[in-house]
């Protein structure tokens, strides 16, 4: 049963960042599962609309034939705001059994698979497979390395889209730098090319004791040049 007062969010949140290895955070996430969507509606967690619009501006193919691959898909929330938009085919990836469950209850998803991002590669067959692929919320310090990037452009069909989040917050400042560099070096090595980057002031309220009011965070589309 979800207390769900700002607070109480506030605790939970920050009970996870107590957990330092993979383990840890995913026995948080699956003891989260069932309160998450209410908790997170509470921080007025925009990220997943925000993502889903993004990609939605740009995407001129076929919608509802669209293969969208939600990589930390949680219990749904970007497949719900990307079914908004016309999206129809969803496949889920996440570290979470409690969380996947959540999702597979929304009957969004016409597939899912259990793994743990960073610890485990994504399945060699998903090669130059997805129209799109999204991932929000889970590239941040403590969660998914900046590394998996790579793999996520490698499962994207040459001309599919690759959305991702992240926070601007001051903890995950030295992250996303090395975020943006790993970016960059591979629009360098004409692997991708930028199509859109967004920073968003007013992402989600601030659960730090160092930050008040809204941290802000950003939004990243690229699009694949080639197998």
């Amino acid at each position: 049963m979800s207390t769900n007062t700002f607070e109480n969010v506030k605790k939970v949140i920050l009970s996870a960042h107590k957990g330092s290895t993979a383990k840890d955070k995913v026995t948080f996430y699956n003891s989260w599962a069932e309160n998450y969507d209410q908790d997170v509606a509470v921080l007025d967690y925009r990220a997943p609309s925000l993502a889903a619009n993004t990609i939605s501006s740009h995407f001129s193919g076929e919608r509802e034939a669209a293969v969208v691959l939600d990589v930390a898909c949680g219990t749904g929330l970007v497949a719900k705001q990307m079914k908004k938009h016309g999206f129809g085919h969803f496949v889920g990836i996440d570290g979470s059994e409690a969380m996947l469950e959540m999702a597979r209850e929304s009957g969004l998803y016409q597939d899912m698979k259990h793994s743990l991002l960073g610890e485990e590669p994504l399945p060699v067959h998903w090669a130059a497979s997805f129209d799109v692929i999204v991932i929000v919320g889970a590239l941040s310090v403590g969660q998914v390395p900046v590394c998996m990037v790579r793999q996520l452009c490698k499962s994207a069909k040459p001309g599919g889209y690759i959305c991702m989040t992240t926070r601007s917050n001051q903890d995950n400042v030295e992250y996303k730098a090395a975020l943006e560099s790993e970016l960059r070096q591979m629009e360098e090595e004409g692997l991708w090319t930028r199509v859109e980057v967004t920073e968003v002031k007013d992402w989600e309220r601030a659960v730090s004791e160092q930050e008040d009011g809204y941290i802000s965070g950003a939004v990243y589309l690229y699009k694949k040049l080639r197998a």
